[in-house]
């Protein structure tokens, strides 16, 4: 049926990324406004098959606002690259230097970060009880930065931050350090890993690797333990081999899908204005990974 996507209470969403083919967030979104009485498409803008850099993020930008889209979701790798070309951002997404949704109003491009929160209700609900005393976390990028401060958030005594770029790790336990306290978080080489691990009561894992175009995982399973929680921010596929791997050990395990429903949910309202329903969200989504 022919959508006018200029006219009021339309919605035309992208999401930008590399290799983001299997995402279930346009199914996600549209199946949620669908429910709404909304007209609202959204469409994908894969660097890999339009054959751009991650450098071209701004031209991408550019065109989406030209072209009256309401807003894009911003994925790997230019969570952390697209402020650059935005007009402000929220308090949040200052904090944490990473984007995944930005909003066209009133001229301008506003960044935003509902990673943060959506891991972080997640959690809550996924790892209820867990100790969070001692946190390993994998990757100091745009997700990695999202999970780091949701943590904080929600209570992690320590967080310990390994990212093959030290740089960049540095500069995020900076940031959070004087917004959570120095004390509950430091960054450490990739090449510390086992050490880490073996002092930790818990893992998250916020790298690319494991996602479909980056197949693998980055914790050897020897070092994972029963007593150990394992979670993974990938969501496609779902079962990454880390958490395959963890759940093998006796770990217990929370897999990406949760995050990525309620960041949805937060970028959503963001987009709409109007409030999604998490529960019937959730439905979506397992009713979509369960019929890949």
């Amino acid at each position: 049926m022919p959508t006018d996507f200029g006219a009021p209470g339309a919605h035309l969403i992208g999401l930008i990324g590399a290799g983001i083919g299997p995402s279930l967030s346009p199914a996600l979104h549209e199946r949620e406004a669908a429910a709404l009485g909304m007209r609202y498409q959204y469409r994908r803008l894969d660097l890999l098959e339009l054959g751009l850099g991650p450098d071209r993020i701004g031209d991408l930008l550019a065109a989406a606002r030209l072209t009256g889209y309401t807003g894009l979701n911003v994925t790997h790798p230019v969570k952390q690259s697209v402020i650059a070309h935005l007009d402000a951002l929220s308090e949040e997404a200052a904090v944490l230097g990473a984007v995944n949704t930005v909003l066209f109003k009133g001229g301008k491009a506003v960044g935003y970060n509902t990673d943060a929160s959506g891991f972080a209700r997640s959690a809550m609900g996924g790892l209820a009880g867990a100790p969070l005393d001692r946190v390993v976390l994998l990757g100091a990028g745009g997700a990695g930065a999202a999970v780091a401060h949701a943590l904080l958030g929600i209570g992690a005594g320590r967080v310990r931050v390994l990212d093959l770029d030290e740089d960049r790790s540095a500069r995020l336990v900076d940031a959070l350090g004087a917004h959570f306290g120095r004390d509950r978080i430091s960054a450490g080489p990739a090449a510390g890993l086992e050490a880490a691990v073996a002092d930790a009561d818990g893992i998250v894992h916020a790298t690319p690797t494991g996602m479909a175009e980056h197949p693998g995982t980055a914790v050897p399973p020897a070092l994972l333990r029963p007593d150990l929680w394992v979670a993974d921010v990938v969501y496609f596929p779902l079962e990454t081999e880390l958490l395959a791997a963890a759940r093998a050990a006796g770990c217990r395990v929370l897999d990406g899908g949760r995050m990525a429903v309620y960041q949805a949910v937060d970028s959503f309202r963001l987009f709409t204005g109007a409030e999604p329903d998490a529960d019937r969200m959730l439905r979506h989504f397992d009713a979509l990974a369960a019929a890949r």
